[in-house]
C-alpha cells in the first residue's frame, strides 16, 4: 500500500513512518525539512518538504489515491485545524488523524479527566476539536490517544471504540509505536471510518 506521513519528522510521525516501511509498505513522508527524518534511505521512502501552512504543498503531495496517516501536533493555535482543511481539501481516498483522548466527541466518554485536560490545552482545544470534526465529515479516521509515551509497542495493545472507552486516567500511558501501530491497522482493514478510536495498550 502507498501511505503518506503528515509530520514524518515527529516522534510519532517517525514511528509510523518506520512500522509502515517495516510492514512493506511504500511512504511519502511529508516535512517541513525531511532531513530531519532519521531512517535509512530506501527505496521504499519518499522524503517530501510540505508545511500545513502551505496548502499548496499538501496539494502537490496528495491525490485521489493516498491515504494520509497525520502526526501533526503543535503548540500553536490554528495549524492543526489548517491542516485538516489542507488535508481534506487536497482529496485522499483516506485520512488517518491523531488527536486527544478527552477531546471534542471524547470528552464525554473521558469524564472529569477531559476538563483537566480543557485547562492544559487552553486555546488550543478548538483548534484540535475542529481538526477532528473536520477530519470526521470526510469520512476519515482520528484516534484519541492518551498521555504519549516513548516506549515499546505494547503487545497487549488494543483498539475501541468510543462506546468502550475507559475513563481519562493521567496515569494510562500509551506509547507511540503503539500509536502507531494502531492507525497503520486502520489504514490496512478500516474499522472506525467517520468515526473516533481509542488506541489503549490493554
Amino acid at each position: 500500500m502507498n501511505l503518506t506521513v503528515l509530520a514524518a519528522s515527529g516522534r510519532t510521525g517517525i514511528a509510523l513512518t518506520r512500522q509502515a516501511l517495516r510492514r512493506g509498505h511504500t511512504v511519502t513522508a511529508i516535512a517541513r525539512d525531511p532531513r530531519r527524518i532519521p531512517l535509512p534511505d530506501t527505496p521504499a521512502l519518499r522524503r517530501v518538504t510540505g508545511d500545513v501552512n502551505d496548502a499548496a504543498s499538501i496539494a502537490a503531495v496528495v491525490d485521489g489515491d493516498s491515504v494520509v496517516l497525520s502526526a501533526l501536533g503543535t503548540d500553536r493555535a490554528g495549524t492543526l485545524l489548517t491542516g485538516a482543511r489542507a488535508v481534506v481539501a487536497a482529496g485522499p481516498r483516506r485520512v488517518i488523524w491523531l488527536g486527544a483522548y478527552g477531546t471534542g466527541r471524547s470528552a464525554a466518554a473521558a469524564g472529569a479527566g477531559a476538563g483537566m485536560l480543557a485547562e492544559v490545552l487552553g486555546d488550543r482545544l478548538p483548534d484540535k476539536v475542529e481538526a477532528d470534526d473536520t477530519v470526521l465529515a470526510a469520512g476519515g479516521t482520528v484516534f484519541h490517544a492518551g498521555m504519549l509515551t516513548d516506549g515499546p509497542e505494547s503487545l497487549r495493545r488494543r483498539t475501541v471504540g468510543l462506546d468502550a472507552a475507559p475513563p481519562f486516567d493521567l496515569g494510562a500511558k500509551v506509547s507511540r509505536e503503539t500509536v502507531a501501530a494502531a492507525m497503520l491497522d486502520e489504514a490496512e482493514e478500516p474499522r472506525f471510518p467517520g468515526a473516533v478510536a481509542l488506541p489503549l495498550a490493554a
